[in-house]
């Protein structure tokens, strides 16, 4: 970074308007942070969640070149608002570059935990490159859909039948672009839920705070900024929801839902489709899809963005993460990323010691119910048994 660098910490609500303010230019003038998580109201909403909410500035000279929004659990940082976070990383001054190797020191964690680090970074050892991928539809639905469907007629006409197909058995389709219905949320968290139950993931909501931080999203949406709850209805029955974070004219696909009942009818992507086609009228020109995996991505995206996560580690001694390392490196390369995954889960969510104990005990036993090596749930409970993560 040049010159030496100061790093003042302070609450995410502390800022002056003036900052603000310049927080809000530097966004606007650089693609990478052209996302909501980079907005200044996710941190101040964020902030007032998410336990141990925390804001580095970033001074040079005097002068401020930067703010890290973060949260700490133990001596490990994370990206504020984690596990709901899906970018992050340092927003700087035009010209100031900060990687994602100097996060701990910045704030002074024995490591950060990146999911999704937009900026500079190293990769290898214990950071891996990933994409995401997201649909441009700058000019216009109309012209998009064209040449999406000129490009996978195949897929598209599937998903128009089954829109026709539903409305006939189930009653008329129609489209809420955000529902202020308490009830629709309460289901939407409810489903998800009830999905990580059956896949064995850990229940990012049963630590409560993660579901008021939506809330306060939902409730904080304005024109420019906040989370929007879409609803696809057939006939008086809602079939699929998804709650949204709009940031200016970006849009972040976030948590979705369907209903079983509506399954064969694919509601989740029919709905997408329609908040797409709404948003685009309304100024949005981005959707995000987040991270690359589900097959049916390819067929709505045409944009990919490269961030990355993993653990970025102070030079201290840490037995926690030794063991978790050295069990993690005694199975396949995707395995050890799962078993990175789930602990950044657990830590993010869970803010009590007993919390974590339990919550790793069950991925433990999750993890060897599914064929997971011994020394993979090894290095899950090694983490809980040592308190400096």
């Amino acid at each position: 970074m040049g010159q030496p660098v100061s790093v003042e910490i302070i609450a995410t609500d502390a800022l002056t308007g003036a900052e603000r303010a310049l927080w809000s230019q530097w966004v606007a003038a650089n693609p990478a942070y052209e996302s909501p998580f980079f907005h200044p109201r996710f941190t101040e909403v964020a902030g007032e969640i998410a336990p141990a909410a925390r804001l580095a500035v970033l001074h040079q000279n005097g002068t401020i070149v930067g703010f890290f929004p973060h949260q700490r659990r133990g001596g490990t940082a994370q990206p504020l608002g984690a596990p709901l976070n899906d970018y992050h990383g340092v927003i700087t001054a035009p010209g100031v570059s900060v990687g994602l190797d100097a996060a701990p020191d910045l704030v002074g964690a024995r490591a950060f935990a990146a999911t999704g680090w937009a900026g500079p970074a190293e990769e290898g050892g214990a950071v891996t490159r990933s994409r995401t991928l997201l649909a441009d539809v700058s000019t216009g639905w109309d012209a998009y859909y064209t040449g999406r469907k000129a490009a996978f007629s195949k897929f598209l006409k599937d998903k128009e039948r089954a829109r026709r197909s539903m409305e006939r058995d189930l009653g008329p389709v129609r489209f809420e672009a955000a529902s202020a219905d308490p009830a629709h949320f309460d289901r939407l968290i409810g489903l998800k839920q009830a999905q990580y139950r059956r896949t064995r993931r850990h229940d990012i909501f049963a630590c409560g705070w993660t579901a008021d931080l939506l809330k306060a999203l939902v409730s904080t949406a304005d024109e420019d900024f906040g989370a929007r709850l879409a609803v696809l209805y057939a006939g008086d029955q809602p079939m699929a929801y998804e709650l949204g974070l709009r940031g200016g004219g970006h849009y972040h696909f976030w948590v979705p839902a369907y209903e079983e009942a509506g399954a064969r009818y694919s509601p989740g992507m029919l709905l997408s489709m329609d908040t797409m086609k709404a948003g685009a009228a309304q100024g949005v020109h981005l959707y995000d899809f987040g991270f690359e995996g589900e097959a049916y991505k390819k067929y709505f995206c045409d944009l990919e963005r490269t961030v990355f996560e993993g653990v970025s580690t102070a030079a201290v001694s840490c037995p926690a993460q030794a063991a978790f390392d050295a069990g993690a490196g005694m199975v396949p390369t995707g395995l050890a990323l799962s078993v990175r995954r789930r602990w950044a889960v657990i830590d993010a969510c869970e803010t009590t010691t007993l919390g974590r104990v339990r919550a790793l005990g069950a991925a433990a036993t999750a993890m060897v119910g599914r064929s997971a090596s011994p020394a993979t749930a090894g290095a899950l409970l090694a983490a809980s048994t040592f308190s400096c993560l």
